[in-house]
């Protein structure tokens, strides 16, 4: 079914709009949430939640791409699921393992989740993607947003692993750069 009669759906208040959303987005929804959870039960919850979410979020909002609307909802319930388990440690995860790669260039003082939520560093993040190259960007999202694993990326781009670890390194580099030239570190 097309995305946007499943969003009429939901502004239908029609229950199947969450079956059809289910049926549709499960298993890019459960790969998000895994990435970041480490854990097929949490990964569990999170969809779920990012079902209920979304039928109250719709109305009022109107998503144009309902994948990237569900997506974005999963990755932040699933973001709230894990720092709620891990206050205290990172472990496992590949959203640890990605935190720790930006935490050389996007920290300062604070905890690089805080810093990474700020809407100042948000305009700033957004900004520096909009000036690199699309195949950096892509990488960079995948890795950064989608907490999608090295190996993942490489598979995905045909290319290999050191290329996506050099790229993602470089990408890194210039965004430290950025951040510094903007004042924001």
């Amino acid at each position: 079914m097309e995305d946007s009669k499943i969003v009429e759906m939901y502004w239908d208040r029609n229950e199947e709009a969450i079956s059809e959303t289910k049926l549709k987005y499960e298993n890019y929804l459960s790969k998000i949430a895994y990435n970041i959870l480490a854990d097929i039960e949490d990964s569990r919850e999170s969809v779920n939640d990012t079902y209920l979410r979304a039928w109250y979020s719709m109305p009022p909002h109107k998503p144009d791409s309902l994948s990237a609307f569900l997506g974005k909802i999963t990755r932040r319930i699933s973001i709230d699921i894990y720092r709620k388990k891990n206050s205290k440690k990172r472990a496992g995860s590949e959203y640890a393992i990605s935190l720790d790669e930006l935490y050389d260039c996007a920290s300062a003082e604070g905890e690089p989740e805080k810093e990474i939520d700020s809407k100042i560093l948000s305009d700033a993040l957004n900004r520096w993607l909009n000036s690199v190259s699309e195949d950096t960007r892509n990488i960079f999202i995948c890795r950064y947003f989608y907490c999608d694993s090295i190996r993942d990326i490489a598979d995905y781009t045909g290319s290999s692993r050191s290329k996506i670890k050099s790229s993602l390194h470089r990408a890194r580099l210039s965004l430290k750069d950025y951040l510094i030239k903007e004042e924001l570190l």
